[in-house]
């Protein structure tokens, strides 16, 4: 017997017709992403396989091992996170973190902030020590809070994107073993480009981004949890709150067993791979040396055309550098002419620094001379315009 079936009516209303993409050609200069590699972006256009292809597989080993390389570490649990870099930050402290633990965040520029904040939702016990942004922390004034607080955990951050500011290391890993609290890391704008030594400095934990020292677009998230982090979460007396990011679960598909997890992004971990091969192709140590002689050329160029940088010479980061925004000049406004005139992105400022500074990346492929004497010139050229853009300070 035939039967009648009505059809709903097709809403048309968001049916557009757009012109197939286009976007400019940028020189990205600012706190990141910076531009990839163009055999990153080549791997990442290649024909898409199965996670689970017996090649795909091998590739992942491949990327674990690189990673360890860029890290110096011998940690089991290495691998790229599906997400962003605080995709990576959220991981670390989902797997290791259990509501009442106390957990010390030394804080000194918005990324702090950030830990602090995600500590929070998963209902640690937080508990901060501060520094003005673009100062650091010494090994006593971390020791102290060790002792006041006596936390599970310490976080703090080795590369603060908002300030320009490089926070020692060295030294902190052995007090937290003294202490007997877990050490986490954020290497964000520091993998790749600065020297880092996770298993030397005793790091627990660490994360990091695609996207800055690597050269390769944003999309993942390096992570890397040594043993006594595993232990920790090990012991958790329920499961971590976050299926995604469940590293217990993540182990089962980028250990030995291969059991499927989530449907991991072949792509993106086509670029990593080749980023991370460039990356040992040059050395990791050729890497660090060619970030601190071209951030050393640009700082001095700077400072030879009267400009003063927010960070003290030995604290500064190579991949990212502050410079105070002259009195009079409308900063934002000069940021817009060289995006909208010369195709040239930098930063400006977050939080206590907001309007105060630019933010400067020297990162990854984009860490060459050429690119440092063309933001030079532009500089030397172009900066004039904008003086008494506004009302000068009091």
């Amino acid at each position: 017997m035939a039967t009648s079936q009505s059809l709903l009516h097709v809403d048309d209303r968001h049916r557009k017709s757009f012109a197939p993409i286009a976007t400019p050609d940028r020189l990205l200069l600012g706190p990141g992403p910076s531009n990839a590699h163009p055999t990153v972006l080549q791997a990442l256009a290649r024909t898409p396989i199965g996670h689970l292809d017996p090649l795909y597989v091998e590739l992942m080993g491949e990327v674990q091992e690189l990673l360890r390389y860029a890290w110096q570490t011998d940690n089991r649990l290495t691998l790229p996170m599906s997400g962003t870099g605080s995709a990576a930050m959220e991981a670390t402290i989902a797997n290791t973190v259990e509501p009442g633990d106390t957990v010390l965040v030394a804080v000194k520029g918005y990324f702090g902030l950030r830990l602090v904040d995600m500590a929070g939702r998963y209902r640690a016990n937080v508990k901060t020590i501060e520094k003005p942004w673009g100062e650091w922390f010494s090994l006593d004034e971390l020791e102290a809070a060790l002792i006041e607080h006596k936390p599970a955990m310490l976080a703090i951050v080795h590369a603060e994107t908002s300030t320009g500011v490089c926070q020692p290391i060295e030294g902190v890993g052995d007090l937290c073993r003294k202490h007997d609290c877990l050490l986490l890391l954020d290497t964000v704008t520091s993998l790749g480009g600065v020297p880092l030594y996770i298993d030397e400095w005793k790091v627990d934990l660490a994360y990091s981004c695609s996207q800055k020292g690597l050269s390769c677009p944003p999309g993942l998230g390096p992570f890397t949890m040594g043993p006594r982090a595993e232990a920790k979460m090990e012991a958790r007396s329920g499961k971590v709150p976050n299926w995604y990011l469940d590293v217990s679960l993540l182990n089962k598909y980028w250990g030995s067993d291969r059991v499927y997890h989530h449907t991991a992004p072949v792509n993106m971990n086509f670029g990593m791979r080749e980023a991370l091969r460039l990356l040992a192709e040059e050395g990791i140590e050729q890497s660090w040396a060619r970030h601190r002689q071209n951030a050393e050329a640009l700082w001095n160029g700077l400072e030879s055309l009267g400009l003063s940088m927010h960070v003290p010479a030995d604290r500064r980061l190579p991949t990212l550098t502050t410079v105070r925004i002259p009195d009079g000049v409308d900063g934002k406004a000069f940021s817009q002419h060289l995006l909208n005139q010369h195709g040239i992105e930098i930063g400006g400022g977050l939080g206590s620094l907001a309007g105060k500074i630019w933010r400067i990346g020297l990162m990854g492929y984009n860490s060459n001379p050429a690119n440092v004497n063309h933001l030079l010139n532009l500089f030397e050229t172009e900066l004039p315009k904008f003086s008494g853009s506004v009302a000068s300070a009091a």
